[in-house]
Order: structure tokens, then sequence, then C-alpha cells
């Protein structure tokens, strides 16, 4: 059974409520279409983990690890191998949860399964102040594998750069990223939150030394579609770097679950307030497109964005999230539901808010 088969029922009925969604299994036929990040091979979607220990944006409790873990393995058993964390993931105590959970995850799919080997980690090192010698980037990168029980991580990524603010330290993070990898600590290496001039200062600088710079990690989604996103995508383009989408679906805004009288609590809720009012265009659209190809206007969000030829990496704490997401693939948008798709975008009149760390 195709993908593109799949009957899902209009956007604005629930579709995970359909029986199909109760023993989902996708068939085999995409997964040989991997995408390549340096020497590493990984499914054209990946999953984001931001969530997983995360209490104040997310409502982590770790009563959710029981269907975390299920989310995990619904993942593997379905082609995707990708799985984004950072050392920074996790609020208070819970510093690192998501690592952790990840590298426990990975131990019992393995005793359970007796497979897993093509698991793709990649983690994130936050630039944080105190961080101001290789050595002790190479030192966060080792706390990593310990969380994870790993003995190599796939892609080590400098998690932000601090040229804004302390660009005397940039030197350093770039250092300890070219040792983690002559070390082996690391397959490949990637940034993440770097903007075009600074994208191409570590891309030339790590070319010196010998590595290549393998990702470039940005928020991208047809709610972030500015002159800076489409200049990263190029310059990505040009020099072979893959970009990966970090919030496909503009933390939930795209998903249509959510309007100006619906609004998600905590922080997002005020986020949303400002934003989601000046999208009717774009939702219009998205729900026109889930509609007519019986997807989620979520699936469709992030299609978009693998058409556009970027690794979209939503994230996921719920069987019904990561089941739902899982039907981005294996079909495409055409060419005339992208361009609608982004005519719409550019005619709401309000975008995304762009991380403050992102540099130019």
């Amino acid at each position: 059974m195709a993908l593109s088969a799949l009957s899902l029922g209009p956007s604005n009925i629930n579709p995970l409520s359909y029986s199909i969604f109760n023993s989902l299994k996708f068939p085999p036929f995409w997964q040989t279409q991997k995408v390549n990040i340096g020497p590493l091979s990984v499914s054209p979607m990946g999953f984001g983990t931001w969530a997983w220990g995360n209490q104040l944006l997310w409502g982590y409790q770790q009563s959710m690890d029981k269907e975390l873990q299920q989310v995990f393995n619904i993942a593997l058993e379905n082609g995707v191998n990708l799985f984004d964390t950072a050392d920074s993931y996790g609020t208070g105590s819970l510093n690192g949860q998501s690592e952790k959970l990840l590298g426990r995850f990975i131990r019992d799919f393995q005793e359970q399964k007796g497979s897993g080997s093509d698991i793709v980690i990649a983690t994130k090192f936050a630039a944080y102040p105190w961080r101001l010698t290789p050595g002790q980037f190479v030192d966060a990168c080792r706390a990593s594998l310990e969380r994870i029980q790993i003995e190599q991580i796939g892609i080590g990524q400098l998690h932000w750069s601090t040229a804004n603010y302390a660009p005397f330290q940039e030197l350093a993070l770039w250092d300890g990223l070219v040792a983690m990898y002559d070390k082996g600590l690391v397959k490949a290496v990637g940034v993440s939150n770097y903007g075009p001039k600074q994208l191409l200062k570590i891309h030339d600088y790590l070319k010196k030394c010998g590595v290549p710079l393998c990702s470039a990690q940005v928020q991208f989604s047809l709610l972030s579609m500015g002159e800076d996103q489409l200049e990263i995508k190029s310059i990505c383009d040009s020099l072979g770097i893959q970009l990966i989408a970090y919030s496909p679906l503009g933390l939930g805004m795209l998903t249509g679950k959510y309007s100006p009288s619906t609004l998600p609590t905590g922080p997002r809720g005020l986020l949303f307030k400002q934003i989601l009012p000046g999208l009717d265009p774009l939702l219009s659209s998205l729900r026109e497109i889930a509609n007519k190809r019986r997807k989620t206007m979520s699936q469709v969000a992030i299609n978009w964005c693998i058409c556009k030829g970027t690794v979209p990496i939503p994230g996921v704490k719920t069987i019904k999230q990561v089941k739902e997401n899982l039907g981005a693939l294996g079909w495409r948008l055409s060419s005339d539901e992208l361009l609608q798709l982004e005519y719409a975008a550019q005619e709401s009149p309000r975008k995304m808010i762009q991380n403050i760390f992102q540099t130019r």
C-alpha cells in the first residue's frame, strides 16, 4: 500500500482517529531514498528531541518516558534513523535528559530487536561562556558520548555562533570541532543557527583544517522563508552542505490545531497569539492541499521542506505525532502545489520570529 494512497480523511477531521493508524506500518520502498550527510546515510526526515526533558516549553514529565520509547521504536521500525538532540536539552536538574533518554532507548531497541546499527545521532554542543578552549569543547563531546553511551556521535554540531556577542570565543569553538573530528569522537561535523556570512567563514576555516562541514541546521519552514534562510540554502547547495530544517511546523502553528481562540499553554501561547492572526492565507492553502491529497496539514508542511531539499526534523513526543509525521514520507508535492504554498506564505503578513542566536 503506497503512502500516497493512505486514506487519512480531510484535515479538519482528526486523521489519527482513523483505525489505520492503530496498526500503521509503512512500506519500505521510500527507505531506499536516503540522504547523504558526509559519510552518513540518513532518512529524508529525522526527528527532533527538544521536548524530551523540557518542562518549561513542552511540559515534559518522566512519566512520559514509556511513550517516548515507543515513539523512538516506531520511528526506527519505519525507516527513520536520524535523531537530533543537544547537550543543553532538558530543563534544570534534567539538563542532558534528551541525550540520556536516546541512549537508553537505543540500548533497549537493540536488545529487543537485535538491530539499529545505522542509527545516526546528531547532537549539538552549547557555546556556553565557560567553554573558552578547544579542549573544553572536546570535553563537552565526551560528556555527550557518556550520556548517550555510544562510542561515536554521528554529527557533532556547534549549537550556535558567538560572533554576535563574544567573537573571541568563536575560533576556540571551531578548533574544538576540528579536534573532536580528528580524535574520531564524531563521524561528521555541522553547525546550527549560522547565518550566511558566518557559514561561509566556518566552512572555509574547517576546509583548511581538512575537516568537511557536512550540515547546517537552521529554522526553515513555510513560516521561515526570509532572505537569510534562502541565502543559507543557496550556500549549502553550492558547497555540498546538507541543510537540516528545524521547527518545520513552526512550533506547531502549521499543524492546523491552533487558532487565535485556541492557543497552547505556556510561552508558546504568547508567541502564537502574535503570529496566528496573520497566517490565514498560508493555513488556508495548507488545508486545501491537505484535503485534496487526503493528508494532514502537518504532513503537507513537512513534505514541502523535503521537496526543497532539506532534511526536516519535526519534534515528536507522542505516538500520534510520530505516526502522523511519518505520513509526510513516500510522496511529493507537485510544482504547482509548491508554488501555491510559497505564494500563500508571502501573502501572510506574519512570519516566525527568528532565533536570537542566528548570526548574519
